[in-house]
């Protein structure tokens, strides 16, 4: 068994012992489960892509990201708020400076510091080039910032932020940086947490920063490559969505599959009637081109192919999930409707995994655009009729 698999099935153990008996409890408490982050991190989940040498696995991301499947079918929001430290470990431990990196690195891996991507404004969520959160750069190259942020998972939980942020006033991308931020620097503060249709237990807040200074060794990316270093965080952030929505189908489909197979419904099991058949061979079906879809992201992401094919599968595994959902309780009948219960979860999240780092329409921008770029390369009208 490779270290990829081991960590697949540690993440599989974590969702069915560490998740599954204690979700509802979660909800009810409305506390981030820091206590189950560092079991995880125990087990290698918190430092997927970073090397070894800093307490991580050093996997790829096509070994890593089937880890969020496994934890998608616990909790998918659970699963995204660990896609997402794992994003700022992998930052920090390749594209940050020594002092940074040493300090922090070692922290991220073990669990003992969590970590948060910040980049939407209230003004600008689907255009990551429009954020207005400035930071002026001093003479000792140290970064004073001001600003506001909004939709901040992980808000006043995790242990440090990259924050990303413009450094002059001139329209554009030029001037884009990314920023390390620790939660306690001075003027770093956060608003009430949000209430949400699901998963109360992860805070998702605004965060405000006031003449928030940090040194120059917390530059993460300078002035020009922050804007690509973050597209590169969403498509990381997109395929690994795409894989927790897996987890939301086939734990819906294994559940949808026991429930038909055991209930007996005019002399027989209801998963001997053809029209209950059909409903599931369709969510399986979903099932395996999103799994298909995903896995080809992840292997593609880095190269110039990875961008649109992490919104092939943003696009398509959210849908999927909401429609495999919304079958798997119809299975249920009136059982599917019942609280607490996985089916009822998985089915408010399924909407929720439609938006986070992208809506399902900006993938449809990011596809459409690549086809236009596609379409310029084809022979003209003329050209095809002669061939």
């Amino acid at each position: 068994m490779s270290n990829g698999e081991e960590i697949v099935e540690a993440a599989r153990y974590h969702s069915e012992e560490i998740i599954c008996p204690n979700v509802d409890q979660w909800e009810s408490s409305l506390d981030y489960p820091v206590d189950a982050a560092a079991e995880a991190a125990k087990n290698g989940l918190l430092g997927l892509y970073c090397p070894k040498e800093f307490g991580g696995q050093g996997l790829s991301f096509a070994e890593g990201i089937p880890v969020f499947e496994e934890l998608g079918r616990g909790e998918g929001l659970y699963a995204f708020s660990f896609s997402m430290h794992n994003i700022v470990s992998f930052a920090i431990c390749t594209f940050g400076q020594e002092k940074l990196r040493d300090h922090w690195a070692p922290k991220l891996t073990s669990g003992k510091a969590l970590g948060g991507f910040v980049l939407t404004e209230p003004q600008s969520g689907s255009d990551a080039a429009s954020v207005r959160t400035k930071a002026v750069i001093n003479k000792d190259g140290s970064y004073t910032i001001n600003g506001s942020k909004a939709w901040v998972s992980l808000a006043d939980v995790a242990d440090i932020y990259l924050v990303v942020v413009k450094t002059s006033d001139i329209p554009g991308k030029d001037d884009i940086a990314m920023v390390a931020v620790p939660k306690d620097t001075p003027g770093l503060s956060f608003g009430k947490p949000y209430d949400k249709l699901i998963s109360s237990f992860l805070p998702i807040a605004d965060m405000f920063l006031e003449n928030v200074t940090v040194p120059a060794e917390n530059v993460i990316f300078p002035p020009g490559k922050g804007l690509s270093g973050s597209l590169m965080a969403i498509d990381i952030a997109r395929t690994s969505i795409a894989a927790g929505c897996c987890g939301l189908i086939s734990s819906s489909l294994d559940l949808a599959l026991t429930f038909a197979r055991d209930r007996k419904m005019f002399g027989r099991s209801e998963l001997e009637f053809q029209g209950i058949q059909w409903m599931l061979a369709d969510v399986a079906t979903d099932l395996e081109a999103s799994r298909l879809l995903y896995k080809n992201a992840a292997r593609l992401i880095g190269t110039p192919e990875g961008t649109v094919a992490a919104a092939h599968a943003k696009r398509f595994a959210p849908d999927a999930a909401q429609r495999a959902t919304a079958t798997c309780m119809q299975v249920l009948g009136g059982t599917g409707l019942l609280t607490p219960s996985a089916i009822e979860r998985n089915y408010r999240i399924a909407p929720v995994m439609k938006m986070v780092d992208g809506t399902t329409e900006i993938q449809r921008v990011v596809i459409a655009r690549s086809l236009q770029k596609y379409a310029e390369t084809l022979p003209t009208k003329e050209e095809q009729e002669c061939n």
